[in-house]
């Protein structure tokens, strides 16, 4: 049983098999020296765990705004956008060779369930979006039905998120030239750059510079990350569509870089960039279950352990037994919905809340994420058995973040034509989900204790992906 083809050519060659661990079967000595992250802090910056949102008492920004109702939703945004425009008014100039950054002209809020006004020589009524539109230099958003569904869903960093994107897309079209758009550029290309933005804006917000917001860079972060998940692309979106944003996988990347570096990092997101990291595919036309198989079938965990299992046969490491149900293990925490036990080197697995994860997931409904998210989590307990074959500690931070990034190989070996079980269209949205997920398994040590940083968690996933043939994940996660 073969799933569903990948259609991404140029990622099939970066991942190499042989290269999964980069050589660590044999003896340490001799390697190259350690990127060593520290896994307490998140680009930088220390972990905080404090809270994030609006700053209580600070007074309301004063923004002039047309149509607005003087609401909650109202105010949330403008506040947003009067940091948003204090944080570009700095950052341009510093980062453009001087470059003034000039305010956005008008501002609109309205209500997408009531009488629509014309704003960019269209109607808003039944339109629940924000946008930038550049023909009159404005930013609109819907106060009646995406905001509101925001801030009850992801909370009101949500609505920041999405207005420091619309911002980036003012930012491009200020910037003209030096910022590498132009009319023929592909949408991709432009939302990947706002998405990037948005990132550098936040940064600024987790280093205390806000006046209206702030941000803890351990669950504040890990919420906004989420909210990509839920305004990425639909599963089976061409990135090649006029309109389209990115997937999960692609739009978390690209805030991670803006997150991570300065402004020019974002306005170099070009064609070439686009074409060697995006994922995103459409599905293939003989995939009728639209990437979803059912998790708990036996036939469906036979072909996941042949994968895993090929994708580690060159460290030399003797695969872990697969077994339903939990058993007692001596030197390991018992973990759910997978737990993996060194002395035994077995792999035991709680098929019900593996069958929950793997749910079909319903747009607005509580539930399952997909398949890949519960394989995601089995195949991270299978990595602690490679890792312990080949001379690696089990425990602490380090070792969730080497599970992440091995996990990661292993999925980017299921972008080749050979592999058993093929990644299809959104399943990596489906880990970046599960990844993001407070006792996510993918990213978490022998006995289950989680990297705090679903940043941190998620960069160690693609670096595994895009890099793991080169040894990245024991170099850079020992």
């Amino acid at each position: 049983m073969a799933r569903r083809a990948w259609r991404g050519a140029a990622l099939v060659a970066t991942v190499s098999v042989a290269g999964l661990l980069g050589g660590c079967a044999n003896t340490l000595s001799g390697t190259p020296k350690a990127e060593h992250p520290d896994v307490s802090k998140v680009a930088g910056l220390d972990i905080t765990t404090g809270e994030s949102g609006p700053i209580p008492g600070v007074p309301d920004a004063t923004l002039p705004v047309e149509n607005g109702d003087g609401g909650e939703m109202d105010r949330l945004a403008l506040n947003a956008l009067a940091d948003v425009e204090k944080y570009w008014t700095e950052a341009m100039p510093a980062n453009f060779k001087g470059k003034p950054f000039e305010p956005v002209k008008r501002l609109v809020s309205y209500d997408s369930t009531g009488e629509g006004v014309q704003i960019c020589r269209t109607s808003t009524a039944g339109v629940a979006n924000a946008f930038y539109c550049s023909l009159d230099d404005s930013i609109a958003w819907d106060r009646g039905d995406l905001l509101p569904m925001l801030n009850d869903s992801f909370g009101p960093m949500s609505v920041v998120t999405v207005l420091a994107h619309e911002t980036g897309h003012a930012v491009q079209y200020k910037l003209g030239a030096e910022s590498g758009i132009t009319q023929g550029t592909a949408t991709i290309i432009k939302e990947q750059q706002a998405d990037c933005y948005a990132g550098n804006f936040f940064r600024w917000i987790a280093e205390g510079k806000s006046e209206h917001f702030r941000l803890s860079t351990g669950p504040g972060l890990n919420q906004v990350l989420a909210t990509m998940f839920f305004i990425r692309d639909a599963a089976g979106t061409s990135a090649e569509k006029q309109g389209a944003h990115g997937s999960a996988f692609d739009r978390v990347a690209a805030f991670q870089f803006g997150f991570s570096a300065d402004p020019a990092r974002c306005a170099r997101i070009d064609e070439a960039e686009i074409k060697e990291r995006i994922t995103q595919q459409t599905f293939s036309p003989d995939d009728q279950d639209k990437g979803q198989i059912a998790v708990a079938e036996r036939k469906n965990l036979d072909v996941l352990e042949s994968s895993l299992r090929d994708a580690y046969k060159q460290t030399g490491a003797a695969p872990p037994a697969f077994k339903e149900g939990a058993d007692s293990c001596p030197d390991a925490k018992t973990t759910s919905p997978a737990a993996y036990c060194p002395s035994t080197n077995q792999v035991s697995l709680n098929l019900e809340e593996l069958t929950k994860i793997g749910a079909v997931p319903k747009r607005g409904q509580k539930g399952g994420i997909g398949d890949f998210a519960a394989f995601a989590e089995i195949a991270s307990r299978f990595t602690l058995s490679i890792q312990k074959a080949t001379g690696y500690p089990l425990d602490g931070p380090a070792a969730g973040l080497r599970t992440a990034c091995l996990t990661g190989a292993w999925a980017g070996t299921t972008t080749k034509s050979t592999s058993k079980l093929r990644l299809s269209a959104g399943d990596l949205d489906e880990a970046v989900a599960e990844l993001l997920a407070d006792k996510s398994l993918i990213a978490a040590d022998v006995n289950g204790d989680v990297v705090p940083s679903g940043f941190a968690r998620v960069e160690a996933f693609r670096d595994g992906f895009f890099d793991g043939g080169n040894g990245v994940c024991t170099r850079k996660y020992s």
